[in-house]
């Protein structure tokens, strides 16, 4: 019998006081056409009300995917636990789902992203949750936040801290689910899942245990359906008897504003040459001098900002190969895609499930991490997670705790502080107006990265910026790098509103990065 329903048909299932847990990573495998068709099952009915709603990675965008917009109403649901959240421009207005946040309409938590997928999994073996480590003296641990982002979700701590065979741990109850959404490209009749036109698989494999081991349901929206026996047994992604109704959405995108690019899929490899060129501007060369922190043969991660160009500096040097990325969506190898697209890569060599890349992550397996900052503290620690001014303007952590916890080297990057005008003039960094926003400070404004943590656990911090490289040394921010036409004094110290101290063989930065033509990267052996 086939399992194919309409989306309408599909979330009549869905009861009131469920908890519900949504595959996706902004438009990246997003079950958009069902969480429409919930949305909209509320505004007729009134139902299904109370939910819980569970996003390792955030479920659409503010780019053309409305993913948990589609249900952000109050009443419908009443608390959601996720590891990032749609995000946009500064003067855009703010998701439905950030509004009801900041109103206290809805008890939110930001949850690491691996940490969230982890809940899963021991819902899917009925053990009673997570022991990790992940998490202290950030704004995860409970002695900070416990991951609460607003006084509604304060009442209900989802994270305790306790002491395990003389150690301190975070404890999280497991998330065991009564609904799972996921979404695939083929379904049989039977349900049997595969993922041939998906950038990632992300976790859906892993929430649909959870749902099946509890009792719960499972709904999948795909692109097409088969008949049975026409998927390979190897391309299952998703046995069918862990799938209980099937949507079918011909029109889903394969990420937002991308109807189908065969180079995410991995179906197709793209020319190296016909990926654009990072602009020349201030951005590029920070992104060439984080290239420079690389050794040839590792295994690097990467993150969204102005570490994301990195990839394609490699490219124009001529490296393309000479490291492995990794994003935590689950792509290895290729190269990571900007803009819409991130998330997904381009000629990627293998796919991995997201909780086994979050996995390896948290043990600190890979050589490097290039990342962003929003500020820096005095210690070292990082704030990539919230600006409290603009909530809806980040994502969250994501899996950014997660990826830092154990990195044994991690190179953040940004500009200096926010607003600046600066040009590039002869291999020389000329400043017209500084910028009104400090980003090196006293005390950051929420810990994403612990400076603490980080010198006790000997993890290698470096933050490279269009002025200078600062390393973090015995505690401290230490200047090691000042780019040429940069006054030390007046440029940076005096544009930090924390002390920094400068290295007794302070170097320039080479004024290559500074010029356009490329700079002769050569990475060497570790």
């Amino acid at each position: 019998m086939s399992k194919v329903r309409s989306a309408a048909e599909a979330v009549r299932l869905v009861p009131s006081d469920a908890v519900v847990a949504v595959n996706s990573s902004s438009g990246l495998c997003c079950p958009d056409a069902v969480l429409a068709a919930l949305g909209a099952r509320f505004d007729a009915e009134g139902a299904p009300r109370n939910l819980t709603t569970i996003h390792p990675i955030a479920a659409g965008d503010m780019f053309g995917t409305k993913g948990v917009d589609h249900i952000a109403k109050p009443g419908l649901i009443s608390r959601i636990i996720g590891g990032s959240y749609p995000s946009g421009p500064t003067n855009a207005e703010p998701p439905l789902i950030w509004q009801m946040i900041v109103a206290n309409q809805v008890k939110a938590y930001n949850v690491p992203s691996g940490i969230v997928f982890d809940m899963l999994r021991e819902a899917a073996s009925k053990r009673p949750g997570v022991l990790t480590k992940v998490g202290l003296q950030t704004f995860v641990d409970p002695e900070l936040e416990g991951c609460a982002m607003n006084d509604a979700a304060r009442e209900e701590a989802v994270v305790k801290k306790i002491t395990f065979e003389g150690e301190e741990w975070l404890y999280f109850k497991s998330l065991a689910p009564h609904v799972a959404i996921i979404r695939a490209t083929t379904s049989d009749e039977r349900g049997n899942l595969s993922f041939e036109h998906e950038g990632a698989y992300l976790g859906a494999m892993e929430m649909a245990l959870a749902a099946r081991a509890n009792g719960g349901l499972v709904i999948a929206q795909v692109k097409r359906v088969a008949q049975n026996g026409s998927i390979r047994p190897h391309d299952v992604r998703v046995p069918g008897i862990f799938v209980d109704v099937v949507v079918e959405a011909p029109d889903q995108l394969q990420t937002t504003a991308t109807s189908y690019d065969p180079a995410i899929s991995g179906e197709l490899i793209r020319p190296l040459d016909t990926f654009r060129t990072v602009e020349f501007n201030v951005g590029k060369v920070i992104a060439r001098r984080v290239a420079q922190e690389l050794k040839l043969g590792w295994a690097v991660n990467i993150g969204f900002g102005i570490s994301a160009n990195v990839p394609r500096i490699l490219v124009e040097e001529g490296q393309h190969g000479a490291v492995t990325w990794m994003i935590e969506q689950g792509a290895v190898g290729g190269i990571p895609l900007l803009d819409f697209k991130f998330g997904c890569a381009a000629n990627a060599e293998a796919f991995v499930a997201s909780p086994h890349q979050f996995c390896y992550f948290q043990a600190g397996g890979f050589d490097a991490s290039l990342l962003s900052f929003l500020e820096v503290g005095r210690d070292g620690s990082v704030n990539v997670s919230r600006l409290s001014s603009v909530p809806h303007r980040t994502a969250g952590a994501g899996g950014f705790v997660d990826i830092t916890s154990r990195a044994r080297k991690i190179v953040f990057s940004g500009t200096f502080n926010a607003g600046a005008k600066m040009r590039l003039e002869d291999g020389r960094l000329v400043i017209d107006r500084e910028g009104k926003v400090a980003k090196f400070v006293d005390t950051v404004d929420q810990v994403s990265f612990s400076g603490m943590r980080a010198q006790q656990q000997k993890q290698d911090a470096t933050y490279v910026t269009e002025r200078c490289v600062i390393r973090l040394l015995g505690g401290r921010l230490v200047v090691t790098e000042i780019a040429p036409g940069v006054d030390l004094k007046k440029d940076v110290l005096g544009q930090a509103a924390t002390d920094l101290e400068v290295a007794n063989d302070l170097k320039v930065m080479d004024a290559a990065l500074f010029r356009p033509e490329p700079i002769g990267l050569q990475l060497v052996s570790a």
